[in-house]
């Protein structure tokens, strides 16, 4: 890893647990002083939740696009292969910048996802593709406006906002799909299921591993 951190930050920049629990008691502790202000354990564990929630939303994207059976569900692939493209590229910059470690695989609960849908056909795709969607993205929602108010790294705030757009926008069309059970949405978002951290925490990259850009 390049950059001024010394070899005690760089062990740190990778988090230690991800997914949507929280990756450590001290998500405040300053890990850098940076020219773009203090990085947190919350900075740097949002930036890598952003990247993996990439990892295998734009994919499932890609599913919708040719699995797809309703213009809706194809239209909500569209958006989200264009808005994790674009949310990686911003991802990928800031990570340059403040020396973060990004992942190249989503974590294994991730993978489980896109297995799932992968294995899916005609409707049941439809369907499962928009709940677990709309899920996932109303579970991460919050966490974009907490990392956004409070947040000291102007890079950070800049990815907060993309993310927070990005977000809102695929909540909406797996709304208009018309298949979202809310109540079961709901359900979920509020009572999610007590995961091991190694189901929730992508694992990092392989040394000199290439990085992996979604395009």
């Amino acid at each position: 890893m390049g950059g001024a951190l010394s070899l005690t930050l760089a062990a740190l920049a990778y988090p230690s647990m991800l997914g949507f629990s929280t990756a450590s008691a001290a998500q405040d502790r300053v890990i850098a002083q940076t020219s773009t202000g203090p990085l947190t354990e919350a900075d740097r564990d949002f930036v890598v939740k952003v990247r993996a929630a990439g990892l295998w939303e734009y994919p499932v994207g890609q599913m919708a696009l040719r699995k797809g059976t309703t213009t809706a569900v194809r239209t909500a692939g569209r958006h989200l292969v264009s808005g994790h493209a674009g949310l990686d590229a911003t991802c990928r910059r800031i990570a340059a910048r403040l020396n973060i470690t990004l992942p190249n695989q989503p974590s294994p609960q991730q993978q489980g996802f896109v297995a799932t849908l992968g294995a899916d056909t005609g409707k049941q795709f439809d369907s499962d593709m928009a709940n677990i969607l709309r899920t996932t993205h109303g579970q991460i929602f919050s966490t974009v406006a907490k990392i956004r108010a409070t947040t000291g790294n102007s890079l950070v705030r800049q990815l907060a906002d993309q993310a927070n757009d990005t977000v809102l926008d695929h909540i909406t069309v797996m709304e208009k799909t018309g298949l979202v059970d809310f109540d079961q949405v709901l359900f979920q978002e509020t009572t999610p299921p007590r995961l091991p951290s190694q189901d929730l925490t992508p694992p990092p990259p392989a040394a000199g591993e290439p990085q992996v850009a979604l395009k």
